[in-house]
């Protein structure tokens, strides 16, 4: 069956996507991939999927790039009215809360996962996750989007607990760089976001500077290097 080109060209814009949050002593990172695709097509190669929602409050996107903007949108909507009404800024729960209420409430119409993640004064850094369907999972690091897939047993392997800040965020960008490496639907640049009672800085990462993996690295010694050679030596075993 021939492939129609004109149905990647209009499809939905996807995020496929990789997102992290992770939780260190003193606050939160969250990191990202900058691929968005429509179809089979990149329609963006640098988007930027870590959205604020308050000055301590950000979500890192990814499924549908139409619903999980929609779903900013209300969120920091409500948050900004919530602050006004309080006369301080919101915790990081009321924001997941307030994400995990619209998600469930339209979970047959919405397609997108979201990692909710900042700092506030009462409970410290704080990473939600609020996949499919509308669930509310509040936990030490949280990974979504199709590259996640890759990056299980690497968390399993690499994350521990009472990490500092460098290391938070060293950790993060490797974890991009290996799902760039292996999942096609992300790619790009990493950036990432590191939230704490400081405030919030915000780091970028581009695609040339970032750890290169097994396939990615130019091979050495193969054997058409031997073959090209002007005086080949037999192969040692």
């Amino acid at each position: 069956m021939d492939h129609d080109a004109t149905a990647d060209v209009n499809a939905p814009h996807s995020m496929g996507t990789t997102i992290i949050g992770v939780t260190y002593n003193g606050g939160v990172v969250l990191g990202a991939d900058s691929r968005t695709s429509t179809g089979m097509y990149v329609a963006n190669r640098a988007s930027d999927k870590i959205t604020q929602l308050t000055d301590n409050v950000y979500i890192c996107r990814s499924g549908s790039a139409a619903d999980s903007q929609i779903v900013s949108d209300y969120v920091r909507y409500f948050l900004h009215q919530h602050t006004i009404q309080l006369g301080q800024p919101a915790t990081v729960k009321v924001a997941a809360n307030l994400v995990r209420l619209l998600s469930y409430s339209n979970k047959n119409m919405l397609q997108t996962g979201i990692i909710v993640g900042g700092w506030d004064k009462y409970e410290g850094g704080k990473i939600y996750g609020i996949p499919l369907g509308g669930t509310v999972i509040e936990q030490p690091f949280a990974i979504g989007g199709s590259g996640s897939s890759y990056l299980y047993g690497f968390f399993d392997q690499a994350w521990k607990d009472g990490m500092t800040k460098d290391e938070a965020e060293q950790l993060v960008v490797k974890a991009v760089s290996l799902a760039i490496a292996r999942d096609g639907a992300s790619g790009g640049v990493v950036r990432t976001v590191i939230i704490n009672s400081e405030g919030v800085t915000r780091n970028f990462y581009p695609g040339d500077k970032l750890p290169l993996w097994h396939d990615e690295l130019e091979a050495h010694d193969s054997l058409l290097d031997i073959l090209n050679a002007s005086n080949p030596e037999p192969m040692s075993t």
